[in-house]
């Protein structure tokens, strides 16, 4: 049995985005849990789809002592705060020193993070914990699939354990997997080689989903690459590539892989493989991109004859991504082309769920949703809408991404435009809307309504595809911006291609 120390620091950042994730937003739940630090974290925990949960599980089963540090996760947004950081910083700090010594390390982390004081934020996580423990002790961290995974974290963890699908269904698995490197690395005491690769290109979010093609083979790829290796006894214990978050200003930015193993050769050869494969496929991440207008317009027409939901994904508007989730393009399209019996969720508008909290079920209110923060100049959509259904915002998720997740969100409500036909899903706080449950708590059943529009670029593929018809993608106004090529970078590395075969930065 080995003493195990467990922590995490969680945050995709979107420096373009308009809000900073400030200390508030790490220590308070939202539909993951709050900020947890010591024993209450092991409870805290229990039933996520997160890597922590999956990891603190595997390592009971293996008989392992867990020494919890802190754990906390933000929604996406811009720059960390330099007070969040160093706060959490702070509670790592004390922890390592009064808890130790450990055996080994396992954080899960993001890999996305930049700080007002450091463009990698795990990186230097990582740099500052390796001051306190040593550079011998074992460090294993889970990372996102949207990490931009940066040479100073691939040199300062022993390992690195990547998720490896989109959406992000396997959280709590790639913890596990994660513990279970760990307890290997722990029990073996074999030398680990690693090899670490860039790619020069960067690609978009809404075509890194590993549901559709080219993504898809290329982690088959990775899953074959691991297992087939070992089988053979080639030496390679762990593969993982992660396509990036390319919203994010910083040198290092973009898809990266890295593999680790016994036999260094078998090493080089599988990372060499990996890469030469994505390298392949660069010119296959591409795909049809609709204006709020044309997707209306298309989905009215498709949902005349559809037994399924049309579904539209309103990309750069997606909170999971640093989006507002408040901007209105689709919106206003769809009650312009009068789209009825047409659902959008969720308009995160505090002043305006309570307002229909205060209006009450049945009830009309004369005002605008939306465009909160005024995102590109938007101004709210003003209309008569009738409050037809009212939820505290307390459920719990149950599809295959947010499965588990206990939803604290305060006051949500449908409401309607009588005029168009129209509905919005109010909410108070950011959430991307990728599970069933968020309209179901206000009265919607998803699969029974002719239009269905959803602040997500991906991760709502999980829980809806299955349902829908179809699925256009929309290029509505958003701070998640879905082409990298209209991201005015100032930091990114040259020689960087800003979209798969597109221009070079400079």
């Amino acid at each position: 049995m080995a003493r195990i120390a467990v922590g995490g620091f969680q945050h995709e950042t979107n420096t373009f985005a308009p809000q900073q994730a400030t200390w508030d937003e790490f220590v308070r739940a939202d539909a993951w849990p709050p900020l947890l630090r010591g024993p209450e974290m092991i409870a805290g925990v229990e039933g996520f789809n997160i890597p922590i949960a999956g990891a603190v599980k595997r390592l009971a089963e293996l008989g392992h002592e867990i020494v919890p540090l802190a754990w906390a996760a933000a929604a996406p947004a811009s720059y960390v705060t330099e007070d969040a950081y160093e706060k959490m910083w702070a509670l790592f700090d004390e922890d390592l020193k009064k808890l130790g010594p450990f055996d080994a390390v396992y954080l899960d982390l993001h890999g996305a993070m930049v700080a007002e004081n450091t463009e990698d934020g795990e990186g230097e996580l990582l740099a500052r914990i390796r001051r306190v423990v040593g550079n011998e002790l074992p460090i294993v961290a889970s990372l996102d699939y949207h990490a931009n995974l940066t040479p100073e974290m691939a040199r300062l963890a022993t390992a690195l354990v990547g998720y490896r699908t989109y959406p992000h269904i396997d959280m709590a698995v790639t913890g596990k997997r994660a513990v279970e490197l760990l307890d290997k690395l722990l029990r073996e005491k074999r030398p680990v080689y690693r090899a670490y690769r860039q790619l020069d290109f960067l690609i978009p979010l809404v075509w890194q989903c590993t549901f559709i093609e080219p993504a898809k083979a290329i982690f088959d790829l990775v899953g074959e690459l691991e297992a087939g290796e070992k089988s053979h006894n080639q030496g390679i214990v762990s593969v993982t590539h992660t396509p990036g978050f390319p919203p994010a200003d910083i040198a290092q930015c973009g898809p990266a892989l890295v593999v680790y193993g016994h036999d260094k050769e078998a090493v080089e050869a599988a990372a060499d493989k990996l890469a030469a494969t994505v390298k392949a496929q660069e010119k296959a991440f591409a795909g049809e991109l609709l204006d709020p207008d044309q997707a209306a317009l298309r989905a009215i027409e498709l949902a005349k004859k559809a037994k399924k939901p049309i579904v539209l994904a309103d990309v750069q508007d997606n909170p999971g991504a640093g989006g507002t989730s408040d901007t209105i393009g689709l919106l206003a399209a769809l009650m312009r082309h009068k789209a009825k019996g047409a659902v959008i969720g969720m308009i995160v508008d505090e002043g305006a769920a309570k307002a229909a909290v205060e209006t009450g079920e049945g009830n009309i209110m004369h005002r605008g949703i939306g465009a909160v923060v005024g995102y590109a100049g938007e101004k709210p959509v003003v209309a008569d809408w009738r409050v037809v259904k009212l939820s505290d915002g307390i459920f719990t998720g149950t599809g295959p991404f947010y499965g588990g997740a206990r939803f604290q969100i305060g006051p949500m409500a449908l409401v309607t435009d009588e005029a168009s036909g129209v509905s919005a899903v109010l909410a108070c706080k950011r959430i991307q809307a990728a599970d069933q449950e968020m309209f179901r708590t206000v009265g919607v059943e998803p699969s029974k309504v002719p239009i269905l529009a959803l602040k997500s670029t991906v991760h709502f593929r999980a829980d809806f595809q299955p349902i829908a018809e179809t699925i256009l993608v929309v290029q509505s106004p958003g701070a998640h911006i879905t082409d990298p090529v209209d991201m005015p970078y100032k930091h990114l590395r040259k020689g960087m291609r800003l979209r798969p075969m597109g221009p070079v930065h400079v």
